[in-house]
């Protein structure tokens, strides 16, 4: 792992913003940036003042490991989208490689959906509508959910979400297991 890295790791994990670790080592708030993106590299005695700062010895700094701890909280444009046509799917964790489920906040537009082809894959989603209305097409079915309705599918039979109201429709999803 790079020294940036490291720093930032051990930093999160002593629970202080970038804001606050800088203040504390004396540090202009954009060099300790720099240093966690490993854009710079820090000279010996500012990398001294940052490991005082967090209550690491040098020695164990490089030697010793320490995990750095999953990203818990997303704020709202850190979602990745991964929609299209007008559709938005922001997905929440998209970095995390291990992820077990997909956890979506779904927005369609009045008149879209997820297009004119079914969708089919393994496993079972959930969601709730939170403002709007929808329209699931599951077989010869249709299901018409308005704002605080909930669903519960099995994904391996094909599936449409059309909007056919006036209005935008958000929805939260959790699909699993993680299939995008």
């Amino acid at each position: 792992m790079k020294v940036g890295k490291r720093i930032k790791a051990l930093r999160k994990q002593r629970g202080l913003s970038q804001r606050e670790l800088a203040k504390l080592v004396s540090l202009p708030n954009s060099t300790l940036s720099m240093i966690e993106r490993d854009a710079v590299s820090p000279s010996i005695s500012n990398l001294h003042k940052i490991l005082n700062g967090l209550s690491m010895p040098l020695s164990q700094f490089f030697t010793g490991e320490f995990i750095e701890e999953d990203k818990l909280v997303y704020a709202s444009e850190e979602l990745t989208d991964i929609g299209s046509d007008g559709v938005q799917y922001l997905l929440v964790g998209a970095e995390k490689p291990d992820r077990q489920l997909t956890f979506l906040q779904e927005i369609y537009p009045p008149g879209m959906g997820t297009g004119d082809e079914w969708i089919s894959h393994p496993g079972q989603e959930a969601g709730t509508i939170l403002s709007g209305e929808i329209t699931i097409l599951q077989g010869q079915q249709e299901y018409h959910l308005k704002a605080g309705d909930s669903y519960y599918l099995n994904t391996q039979l094909p599936h449409q979400f059309v909007n056919r109201g006036k209005a935008v429709c958000k929805l939260i999803s959790a699909v699993t297991p993680a299939s995008f």
